[in-house]
């Protein structure tokens, strides 16, 4: 059943108008909110290896750390932006700056990595209210033709924080701790409230909806079993009864899932939305590329820190090129979606991507800088074309009524892409480092260790990590740095293989961009960006 069109407009009780309040302040005030958000994606990956070592945390552990978050965000998206239509939208972006921050302090004084999943599943949802009210808020305050404007320097914004998280990440991580990345969200937190309960209309959409709150419970089960089964598949075994347990309640609630959208008077995504092939790809695309992205990505600070043995702050200049390609990639990208279509210019950003994997599949243990640099350039100029073409996809092949639920599809599509390709690249590299770890052991001519001495090295090895000497007291040098190098070549073997397959996602990718067709051109069509 399609919904009603919906129109944001200033609540009766909303105080004085847009113009009396400066919009760039309202700009000002939703952009330090989402700023958290952007900061925490990338400063997060910085800080994985310290938060490895200090909680003890399990390479499962970590990829949880990253895909609770993500899920949080993909499954209560849409039904932040119908929260944010029932009781308004500054309300609902407060409450989430507010929880932002403060689910940031919580996790900041995390006393056990149990903690620290829980707290950043609650930091997701938190999360997931920001972007929607935010995008409504700034559509009230830039009224018609000015919008381009105001998303203009919201893009910019939104480039300058991804390009500054892997260094304030660095420095943080460096000298002060991993504690103190999330600890940051707290002033700026404090900043966005200020400054919003100041200047922020209130705004509410003319005819509201109810939200599914079964659809939510249904899909959020349906990705917890999903993701579950294929963290966890490693340690259990891929016929282990657990692991076809949890992937048959993934398939069982699934279907379940769809059946209630398709009776649901008001569903969380109505199934029509997908009746237009173009739609359907675009889902799809964003689906791969983040996949393909998040996934690849998340190996890389462990490579950096753990094999290389670079400092957290190195670290973050390594990932730099690509967080600063991003800026000058995004408006290039719009121009080249405007002057050749979304076909050509997704397909071959997909083909860049695919070569900038590549790459990254050939670095060795002695890479220098150029040789993650050039890939994460050609990275920043592939992906970008996708993410502002699919958007356009979808929202443009959407009916007019659907757009807002379409943009928050799109968003959706992004965080459960970046969900399943930590998990299930997560799980390939886990599954080769175990498997060449007693080969490369074996070619290193090291003495035979017992089970449980050898299964501890070898979970290190999952992340690139090697006991040092002092770990080791009483083993000659020469031994530990043999088993260092066994653990480094190991996880070497393991990252390769998931670039290789992000690789082949991305080829994927660049075949279907071939069968999409450019969406249709309104002028009130929601633009999602981030």
């Amino acid at each position: 059943m399609a919904e009603a069109k919906t129109v944001t407009v200033p609540s009766p009780d909303a105080g004085p108008s847009p113009e009396q309040r400066h919009p760039w302040l309202t700009l000002l005030a939703v952009s330090l909110g989402v700023i958290m958000v952007m900061l925490d994606g990338t400063v997060v990956a910085i800080a994985n290896p310290v938060i490895a070592t200090d909680l003890k945390a399990s390479l499962a552990d970590l990829q949880w750390v990253t895909s609770g978050y993500l899920l949080a965000l993909a499954v209560f998206l849409i039904t932040a932006g119908k929260l944010g239509d029932l009781f308004g939208h500054k309300m609902i972006f407060l409450v989430g700056v507010a929880g932002f921050a403060l689910s940031s302090l919580a996790i900041g004084l995390s006393s056990s990595v149990g903690m620290l999943i829980a707290l950043r599943v609650l930091q997701g949802l938190f999360g997931a209210m920001l972007q929607p009210a935010a995008l409504a808020l700034l559509r009230v305050a830039f009224p018609g033709e000015r919008l381009k404007t105001a998303m203009g320097a919201w893009g910019g914004i939104i480039g300058l924080s991804s390009a500054a998280g892997p260094i304030v990440g660095g420095l943080l991580v460096e000298h002060v701790s991993w504690q103190s990345v999330f600890f940051i969200n707290v002033p700026v937190g404090v900043v966005a409230l200020a400054v919003g309960l100041w200047v922020l209309v209130e705004s509410r959409a003319q005819t509201l909806s109810k939200v599914d709150w079964l659809g939510v419970v249904l899909l959020s089960l349906t990705m917890f079993s999903l993701v579950w089964a294929i963290i966890k598949a490693p340690d259990w075994g891929w016929g282990d009864p657990l692991t076809i347990a949890f992937l048959a309640a993934t398939v069982v609630i699934g279907a379940a899932f769809v059946w209630w959208q398709s009776r649901a008077a008001e569903p969380l995504v109505p199934l029509s939305l997908f009746g237009n092939a173009s739609v359907s790809i675009g889902t799809g695309l964003m689906v791969l590329v983040a996949f393909s992205m998040f996934g690849a990505m998340f190996f890389l600070t462990f490579f950096f820190q753990g094999v290389h043995g670079l400092s957290p702050m190195d670290s973050g200049l390594r990932m730099l090129p690509m967080s600063a390609g991003m800026i000058f990639a995004s408006p290039l990208a719009a121009v080249l979606i405007g002057k050749l279509g979304p076909r050509v210019t997704i397909s071959g950003g997909m083909l860049v991507t695919a070569l900038a994997m590549f790459l990254l599949s050939r670095l060795s243990l002695d890479a220098a800088f150029i040789d993650s640099a050039i890939p994460f350039v050609l990275l920043a100029f592939g992906l970008s074309p996708v993410f502002v073409g699919a958007t356009e996809i979808i929202v443009g092949n959407s009916p007019e009524e659907l757009s807002g639920v379409a943009g928050g599809v799109q968003q959706s599509a992004m965080q459960v892409g970046g969900a399943l390709g930590t998990a299930i690249l997560g799980a390939i590299v886990s599954a080769r480092v175990a498997d060449v770890y007693p080969q490369h052991w074996a070619d290193a001519k090291l003495p035979a260790l017992p089970p449980a001495q050898a299964e501890p090295l070898k979970a290190l090895a999952q992340y690139g990590n090697a006991p040092t000497a002092q770990q080791m007291p009483g083993i000659p040098e020469q031994v530990v740095q043999g088993i260092a190098d066994v653990s480094h070549l190991s996880f070497l073997d393991g990252m390769h293989l998931g670039f290789t397959v992000s690789t082949a996602v991305a080829v994927l990718a660049a075949v279907f961009a071939l069968f999409v067709r450019a969406g249709r051109k309104t002028a009130d069509a929601p633009i999602h960006m981030g």
